[in-house]
């Protein structure tokens, strides 16, 4: 099991009971303060890197510290949300406010006058595709 899979729903006891932790959902409205835009536009499709090569300490939360984990490999706000098992809104709040921090960095696609071309489309169709 992967450190971030072991945060969310039931953990075992020593005995091998589950123990219920605290509700995601509430912990996510806790973490993001019930905002569920970010401050600033975020794309799904937007590329997030790592902005530190070290790890993240205690002093941050686990979710920060997820993320900028997952990250040191250049990874799209979507595929955190899906890797974390978070909602999308609440990996974009959490992404624009480690960007403002300075924890990450956020690769944002260029805008085109026209929208987007017809390759583009067709590789979000094949990743979705594939999921």
């Amino acid at each position: 099991m992967s450190g971030h899979d072991a945060w969310y729903g039931e953990r075992p006891t020593e005995q091998g009971e589950p123990i219920e932790e605290e509700s995601s959902l509430v912990r996510m409205y806790a973490v993001t303060g019930g905002r569920t835009a970010p401050s600033a536009g975020l794309a799904m499709e937007a590329l997030i890197s790592s902005a530190t090569s070290a790890r993240l300490g205690l002093s941050y939360v686990r979710e920060y510290r997820a993320i900028s984990e997952l990250c040191r490999q250049v990874r799209s706000v979507a595929e955190i949300s899906a890797l974390l098992g978070i909602p999308l809104g609440v990996a974009r709040v959490l992404i624009s406010d480690m960007e403002a921090e300075g924890l990450v960095r956020v690769h944002r696609p260029r805008a085109e006058a026209g929208g987007p071309d017809l390759a583009t489309l067709e590789r979000v169709l094949s990743g979705l595709h594939r999921l």
